[in-house]
Formats: C-alpha cells, sequence, structure tokens
C-alpha cells in the first residue's frame, strides 16, 4: 500500500502540513508568553521617534523631510531586526530540548526551519504594520496607489532572506552568547546604509559599500515607491528595485538549504 508521503504530491502535503503546524506552535508560544515580542514590536517605534523628534532637525535630507525620509528606512530596519529574534527563538529551542524532540518525530526534515520561518513573518508583519501606524500617526502620507502594496511586498521579501540567516546562524551557534554577539554587529550592519542619512553625505568608499548593502537597495525602493526624493546616484541606486528584489533571493537560496542541511546533519 502507498503511503500518503509517497503518493503524487503527498511528500509535499506532508511538509507543509507539518510547516503548518510547528509555526502554530511558535505562534502560541508568543500568546503565552507575549513580553518579548511586545518588546521587539515597540522598539522601532522608539527609535523611529528619537530619530525623528531629538536628531531629525539636525540631519539634511532629499525632500527636507526627515520623518519622510526616515519611515521607510524605518520599516526595512524592522526587517533586519527580526534578525536576532529569529535567531535567539532557534537557539532557544535547542537549549530546552524542543530541538531534540522534534528529532524524533516522523516529520519532514524541512518542517521545523520552515514553520520557524513561517511563524517569524507574520511577526514581521505586525512589527511592519505597526511602525507603518506610528509613522501616520506622526504625519507621514506615502503616495497612494500600487507603490505603497509593492513596497510592503519587497520589506517581506527582505525579511524573508534574513529570516532564513537567522535560523541558520541559529542552528550553527546552539549557543546564547553568540546572539548577543549577533546583536552587536546588526547595529554597524545597519548603519552602514541609507536608513538614517543619505548615502551621499558618506565618504566615497564608505557610501560606496553603504549603496550595495542589501538594506539600503529595498530602503531606496520603498522610498520610491512611496514618494519620497532620492538623491542619491550611482548604479546601485539607479537600480534599487532590481537589487531589492535580487538580494533577498540570494539570501533565501543560500541560506535556505544551508539550514534545511544543517537541520538534517543535526537530526543524524
Amino acid at each position: 500500500m502507498t503511503t500518503v508521503a509517497q503518493e503524487p504530491g503527498g511528500r509535499l502535503r506532508w511538509a507543509v502540513t507539518d510547516a503548518l503546524t510547528v509555526a502554530g506552535r511558535d505562534v502560541a508560544h508568543w500568546r503565552r508568553q507575549p513580553a518579548g515580542l511586545v518588546v521587539g514590536l515597540l522598539f522601532p517605534v522608539l527609535l523611529m521617534v528619537v530619530f525623528v523628534y531629538l536628531l531629525g532637525g539636525g540631519i539634511a535630507v532629499p525632500g527636507g523631510s526627515y520623518r519622510d525620509f526616515m519611515v521607510p528606512g524605518m520599516l526595512a530596519l524592522v526587517m533586519l531586526f527580526g534578525l536576532e529574534g529569529t535567531m535567539t527563538a532557534v537557539v532557544t529551542d535547542t537549549q530546552r530540548g524542543v530541538t531534540d524532540r522534534f528529532r524524533a518525530l516522523p516529520m519532514a526534515q524541512s518542517a521545523v526551519v520552515t514553520g520557524r520561518c513561517l511563524a517569524d513573518l507574520a511577526a514581521s508583519v505586525a512589527g511592519l504594520a505597526l511602525v507603518a501606524l506610528a509613522g501616520l500617526a506622526m504625519g507621514w502620507r506615502p503616495d497612494p496607489g500600487p507603490g505603497v502594496v509593492t513596497a510592503v511586498g519587497l520589506l517581506l521579501l527582505l525579511r524573508v532572506g534574513f529570516l532564513w540567516v537567522g535560523i541558520w546562524l541559529g542552528l550553527l551557534a546552539r549557543d546564547p552568547s553568540l546572539v548577543a554577539a549577533v546583536q552587536i554587529l546588526i547595529w554597524p550592519f545597519a548603519f552602514l546604509s541609507n536608513v538614517f542619512v543619505p548615502v551621499s553625505s558618506m565618504p566615497g568608499w564608505l557610501g560606496t559599500l553603504a549603496a550595495w548593502n542589501p538594506v539600503a537597495a529595498t530602503v531606496t525602493a520603498v522610498r520610491e515607491l512611496t514618494g519620497v526624493p532620492v538623491s542619491d546616484g550611482g548604479w546601485a541606486t539607479e537600480h534599487a528595485t532590481l537589487l531589492a528584489v535580487a538580494w533577498p533571493i540570494v539570501l533565501t537560496a543560500v541560506f535556505a538549504v544551508l539550514s534545511v542541511r544543517r537541520w538534517q546533519g543535526l537530526s543524524r
């Protein structure tokens, strides 16, 4: 008799069902212990308020409005900040023995990492919505139309790429002390972009590095799509939408494979 997993398409349905089950478990954990999720959602809003109201008056940007310049950058930064949260969740599951219990179950090998990706992506949608609402409350008014929908799609695509980086790092590290190191390194990576200041305000060589940052590509594309003037030049800026699609695809293709292989190696 042919089992469900051996039927045409059965293996895929099995993997999807297992992934959704794992994702449901992760979401249920947030409902029981919401403090960490709430802090993670509110921190970008607080950071945006600090930069717009306390520091923004001293920073010159295209168009003159630092608020309009900053909000798209903060939306992209939320997608980057999720990397450390994903890594923390994976390492925590390992430390608590949850990973070992998953290995003992007859489930698809990709389900655990894919389920984590789905759950964290859902949390990112909530974070994205909260920052956008805060920006609207502060007076940010993006150009209405399909550009806003495209911008949201590019932001979530970037999040998927960083999700797989976080999952792989969590499976690789298996040590909570290394999460702190990653949290420290995220900040230089975030500042080496156009989130807070235009690339044109940086020295030439540093501006080139910042322009090719995956975060910078998405920020530039989102600003263009929401009607914020972009004055930076160069190939990376002129083809920001192309890079905003290409970078996440490359990150996903590389780190999704590495994550699944790492999980399979741990399961043996």
